[in-house]
């Protein structure tokens, strides 16, 4: 080691120690550790009677409006009514709705004993000046991932019967996040501070820690992601969390989506199903290369999906003229597919997500990133939850004062004159 890596070193480890410090001083450290109560990670994770879904609340289109802490606690009745036990958060410490949201829990469970969620807590990390015209990937927004990272621990011991992982990052390394990526040594670096704060007991044993990143950021995309600090951050997580988009693909990588020709003679339907089944083997094979990878680099880490969904409505690359990829029908059969295997490999798979939230494009109301939610922002439960509005799993919820009834007013006709086949392959000798 020359002396300048030594130098370089000691900087890192006076850093990290200084880092520590001035933690302890603002009183996380202070907090008293309170006994973990229910469920740990490795309990809840993987197992299929703990269904999860990614959460935000937001209902306007702006995140400048929170959302009340009785309309947190409407959301939550209603996610736990269809089932749901886990949710995932995305910023600790930037917005204020993570911990209210785990407040709204708390109270809930006071209520009522019976009441169970638990949380997926984001901590997001992000480069100096991230969101500008020139965003720097070789530095990071240090105070800024610190208050996260700071505020998810402190969530994290003032709610220990309910946090149950921290996620430092979120599609933080991933390439194509040009407005605000870092490396993998970014986020190494504060996983392992979240991990030695378990390990000196100012955390609980209990909670897993992870990044939640695209599948390729995982090893399972091109070599550009391969590196030490990477095959280190593998090695310091309790697992790995992949995000696979199929939904995206059909514009970005639509090989995978377009129909060959013989499937003209098949009708709407079977051509669509068509689509959502190869939709599914592109998310396992995305799945897949992760683990291949893992296992290339003798990594054993159990992989979970911390996000996946499909989008109902699109006006952009989705839609008509688009790849015909957003509609109800879709996402329930996608849904439904992918719990289907993931349950079957002991995998959780957190879908996102549970509301529609209008401020994702404010500039245009019917873009994809508005419409990923199973309940819109007129209180309208698509088609991936018309079983559950039968079987009266919502009666007596509202939202926004509304009850929540069948979109299209239950009319499957209505609903599937909306959905269109994959495109179908064009043979150029076809067209002569």
């Amino acid at each position: 080691m020359t002396a300048l890596s030594k130098w370089k070193s000691q900087v890192l480890q006076l850093w990290l120690m200084w880092l520590v410090c001035s933690i302890l001083v603002i009183g996380i450290a202070s907090c008293s550790q309170k006994e973990s109560k229910g469920l740990n990670a490795s309990q809840i994770l993987g197992n299929h009677e703990y269904p999860a879904v990614c959460y935000g609340g937001y209902r306007e289109n702006t995140r400048n409006v929170e959302p009340s802490n009785e309309q947190l606690k409407e959301d939550l009745r209603i996610l736990s009514a269809l089932g749901i036990k886990i949710l995932r958060t995305y910023q600790a410490a930037e917005f204020p709705q993570a911990e209210n949201l785990l407040k709204a829990i708390s109270e809930l469970k006071k209520e009522n004993s019976e009441f169970e969620m638990y949380v997926m807590l984001g901590a997001w990390i992000e480069c100096e000046k991230a969101w500008t015209e020139n965003p720097d990937h070789s530095q990071e927004n240090f105070n800024k991932n610190r208050n996260e990272v700071r505020t998810a621990i402190r969530l994290a011991n003032y709610y220990p019967d309910i946090v149950k992982v921290i996620a430092v990052g979120n599609e933080s390394m991933v390439h194509w996040a040009e407005s605000y990526y870092v490396y993998p040594d970014v986020v190494l670096r504060w996983v392992n501070l979240v991990q030695s704060f378990k390990e000196k007991g100012k955390l609980s044993q209990n909670i897993w820690v992870t990044s939640s990143d695209n599948f390729a950021s995982w090893g399972g995309g091109d070599s550009s992601y391969y590196n030490s600090d990477l095959l280190k951050l593998i090695e310091a997580v309790d697992y790995v969390s992949i995000h696979t988009y199929p939904f995206h693909d059909t514009h970005y990588n639509s090989e995978f989506w377009i129909q060959p020709s013989s499937n003209d003679s098949l009708d709407k339907l079977a051509q669509i199903d068509f689509g959502v089944v190869k939709a599914i083997e592109y998310a396992r094979n995305q799945f897949v290369s992760v683990q291949s990878f893992l296992q290339e680099n003798d990594l054993k880490k159990p992989i979970h999906i911390g996000e996946t969904g499909w989008a109902s409505v699109s006006t952009d690359n989705y839609g008509y003229r688009g790849s015909n990829a957003a509609d109800e029908y879709k996402q329930r059969e996608y849904y439904r597919g992918m719990k289907e295997w993931t349950d079957s490999l002991g995998v959780s798979c957190f879908f996102f997500e549970a509301f529609d939230e209008p401020w994702k494009d404010a500039k245009n109301t019917s873009g994809s990133e508005n419409h990923f939610g199973w309940i819109d922002i007129e209180s309208k439960a698509k088609y991936i939850l018309w079983d559950q509005i039968e079987e009266g799993k919502l009666n007596g919820l509202k939202r926004n004062g509304k009850k929540i009834l069948k979109s299209y007013n239950g009319n499957l006709d209505s609903m599937m004159r909306y959905c269109l086949s994959p495109p179908i392959e064009v043979i150029e000798n076809e067209i002569l």
